[in-house]
């Protein structure tokens, strides 16, 4: 069995059973992508799901990355893991004390809850609230992160970096 076809079958069990997890946040890539670390084990990426935050060279990026930091760096949390993306991150439902920090990134409004073939997404109420409020990304013109990669394409990766930036 070729490499390729044994992470094929490792990403196809992973992202058909739910997992859980607890560990503590080592990094903060963007604003919506966590690195997690279990006792004892290397750090695993974390795309938050249910939201899409700006893309790192979209305005709004950096208040997302420091909200999201600010509240999960160096912090415990749990991991309720729904799939692994293409991108070989955990896509999953962080909780923070029992919180969504999901749903709080989208009530701050730092964050979409995009829907999915005509569904609302599961954080909707929490982004027309956010919205009506005119919090963070709603207090002005913004681009949703899908419509900015699809004219933009994707945002150059910083140069000399193999991993995302450390917030320590």
């Amino acid at each position: 069995m070729t490499m390729r076809r044994l992470f094929a079958g490792l990403v196809l069990v992973i992202a058909t059973s739910a997992h859980a997890m607890t560990g503590v946040v080592t990094h903060v890539t963007d604003g919506d992508t966590v690195w997690v670390r279990e006792d004892g084990r290397k750090p695993v990426s974390v795309r938050l799901h249910g939201v899409d935050a700006p893309e790192r060279c979209q305005d709004g990026d950096e208040e997302a990355t420091e909200a999201l930091s600010s509240r999960l760096l160096r912090r415990q949390v749990h991991v309720e893991t729904h799939a692994v993306d293409g991108y070989g991150r955990l896509v999953g439902t962080v909780t923070l004390g029992g919180e969504d920090i999901g749903e709080w990134l989208v009530k701050q409004g730092h964050a979409w809850s995009p829907g999915y073939r005509n569904a609302p997404g599961p954080y909707a109420d929490a982004e027309r609230l956010a919205r009506s409020r005119r919090r963070g990304l709603f207090a002005r013109p913004a681009i949703e992160p899908k419509v900015f990669r699809k004219e933009h394409g994707a945002c150059p990766r910083p140069s000399g970096r193999s991993r995302p930036a450390t917030s320590r």
